[in-house]
């Protein structure tokens, strides 16, 4: 088993480039991305970088598996992992919103989701009484065919939304993207990860 001095777990795609970009401005001696099809990079003793899915970033540092992570609060809110969150980096900008048929007042019975977790702790919270049918695509098409009666998903500029004929009712929650950290390896690498956390917090000028 390869041992790193660090492991980073990213999201593959747009937000890849981002934290890259963002990490390697804040000092950490980045392995270069040669191979696009890897999904591993980095040599043994320095630092190493994961390609994942999004859903996938939280679960390989809570696991441990990486140390630290960069991913959207959307995908947070419906990981139900306990994480260190210690940075908002501020990319990635968009909304989770509650999405309909324009004019559509009809009882809610059906929602459809990528975040699962997320709208039953929402129904839940409001004592609504729904079913909540998990699809991994194209969720604006449960509402336009009848599927569902409402989607809940990420909006960014509204485009796709308005192409697909449906209106966002309701702005749910704001995301960002987040640096996570798993909380054992805070302890553990200390001298490396509350320098990083404190670049990065100086470079927002967060809390």
């Amino acid at each position: 088993m390869r041992r790193y001095l660090l492991t980073i777990a990213l999201p593959k795609g747009r937000m890849f480039q981002e934290a890259y970009a963002v990490l390697k401005a804040a000092g950490l001696d980045l392995p270069p991305v040669e191979n696009e099809r890897a999904l591993l990079h980095g040599k043994e003793g320095g630092i190493a970088l994961l390609e994942l899915r999004n859903k996938d970033v939280p679960v390989y540092v809570d696991l441990g598996i990486a140390e630290v992570g960069v991913v959207g609060k959307d995908v947070l809110l419906d990981s139900g992992r306990d994480l260190f969150e210690p940075v908002d980096l501020g990319f990635g900008a968009c909304r989770l919103s509650l999405i309909r048929r324009p004019g559509d007042t009809s009882p809610i019975r059906r929602i459809a989701t990528k975040y699962p977790t997320f709208t039953a702790r929402l129904l839940k919270e409001r004592g609504w009484v729904a079913d909540v049918v998990e699809l991994s695509g194209n969720i604006e098409l449960a509402a336009v065919t009848g599927l569902a009666d409402a989607v809940v998903d990420v909006v960014q500029t509204g485009a796709t939304l308005r192409a697909a004929g449906l209106v966002e009712v309701e702005v749910l929650a704001h995301s960002t993207a987040r640096l996570i950290v798993n909380r054992q390896a805070l302890k553990l690498k200390r001298s490396l990860l509350k320098p990083l956390i404190a670049k990065l917090r100086n470079r927002d000028g967060g809390p």
